[in-house]
């Protein structure tokens, strides 16, 4: 009798390893492991091999690291998208662009199922599932780590029994996820939100007694929104990235150790490590401030906020995040220009900007000769912006203090 297909976004990882063994003994499904280079930088002929010997009816490796950057993190970048302001959007960035390869592969290979190793109190979950729905609700999802409701030392002491190859222990049991854009680091120790989180969760970022003694300086070259050059040279945006991950982190510069509000109703803490996340979304928004009028660049804080939820709450396929999109497209044609940018012990500091489309005037901001601005003006200026309050003052018959 004919299996049904199911589609695995397989990483390599314990869950979806044993979720491959899972899926065939306990659903009967043959299983389709699909592995999506994100800029992850692993061995992914290993993965797939690995996949081979757990016995899936087929392993994929798909190269979307131009995708997710072109597609996904330019988006991102011309956004300042940050959630709470601290989480650099990389795992939940890159779920969507997973998902949308998944959808494909299973539409091609005529898989009934896609299926993903998101706990049950994980935000991953909503991302590929409402991802999924937007996408082709005709199929259904699996989540078997949901499903199976085993502890992080069962599903160790599974592996072992049927002979899976796991990249954890106990002793060393951090769930990390990894891609161009940022790694996130969670479990073991890391879920004692007032113990320090020692070096070995922390493979990217040099710890700062550890970093060079001198400062580096860095040039980025914008264009609408999105950087195209480093220190003068053009290259893609993904080369961009992976070159300013080695700079950056060598300087100790992108490490992020928050408790953040889950989608789910629960708060979680975990470390972030997101060099040229750090630096890049820096010099994006100073020089956004060169060249955006002051309306624009404050009511842009707003929308980006509100973007940045979007994708932290898996609603990247919505019809929300395209009409803000089109908004942020609109404000970003001004953006093009250089940024200098110092990086030093765990800083990256803006010392220069300059832009063909900048709003700022010397003559106007100088205080010293040359002062084009007409200071008489001021006077009727605050009279008649502070007249409101100074009505209602008269009005109310009382001083404020």
């Amino acid at each position: 009798m004919k299996k049904d297909k199911v589609v695995l976004a397989y990483s390599g990882g314990v869950d979806t390893s044993v979720g491959v063994r899972w899926l065939q003994e306990e659903k009967g499904l043959d299983v389709i492991a699909l592995t999506v280079d994100i800029g992850q930088g692993a061995e992914l002929a290993a993965i797939k091999k690995k996949a081979d010997r757990l016995g899936a009816v087929k392993s994929l490796v798909v190269d979307a690291k131009d995708k997710f950057c072109n597609e996904y993190l330019s988006k991102a970048i011309k956004a300042n998208a940050m959630y709470e302001g601290r989480y650099v959007h990389s795992t939940s960035l890159n779920r969507p662009c997973i998902v949308e390869i998944m959808v494909d592969v299973a539409r091609k290979e005529g898989a009934k199922y896609i299926a993903h190793g998101s706990t049950g109190k994980g935000n991953d979950q909503v991302r590929f599932e409402v991802s999924a729905m937007a996408l082709a609700p005709e199929l259904e999802t699996i989540a078997f780590a949901r499903e199976w409701g085993m502890t992080r030392d069962e599903e160790i002491e599974y592996a072992k029994k049927h002979n899976i190859p796991i990249p954890v222990t106990a002793e060393n049991p951090y769930s990390i996820d990894l891609a161009v854009w940022g790694k996130s680091t969670e479990c073991g120790i890391l879920e004692d939100p007032w113990a320090e989180p020692p070096e070995d969760a922390h493979t990217w970022v040099t710890p700062l007694h550890k970093t060079p003694d001198e400062p580096e300086y860095i040039v980025l070259t914008f264009k609408l929104g999105v950087p195209v050059a480093l220190d003068g040279r053009r290259m893609k945006l993904f080369t961009i990235i992976s070159k300013l991950n080695d700079v950056a982190a060598r300087h100790g510069i992108g490490l992020t150790d928050m408790v953040e509000n889950r989608l789910v109703g629960i708060k979680s803490r975990e470390t972030y490590e997101a060099p040229a996340a750090a630096v890049i979304l820096r010099a994006h928004s100073d020089l956004e401030s060169l060249v955006l009028t002051r309306d624009a660049a404050h009511y842009k804080r707003l929308i980006e906020e509100r973007y940045s939820e979007l994708i932290y709450d898996g609603l990247w396929f919505s019809e929300l995040r395209e009409y803000l999109d089109a908004f942020i497209d609109a404000s970003q044609e001004k953006v093009n220009g250089k940024v200098r940018m110092k990086l030093f012990k765990g800083n990256a500091v803006v010392v220069g900007r300059k832009s063909p489309q900048a709003l700022y005037s010397h003559g106007l901001a100088t205080y010293d000769r040359g002062d084009e601005f007409d200071h008489t003006a001021a006077k009727g200026f605050i009279s008649i912006w502070g007249l409101p309050h100074k009505v209602d003052a008269v009005v109310r018959g009382k001083k404020r203090k």
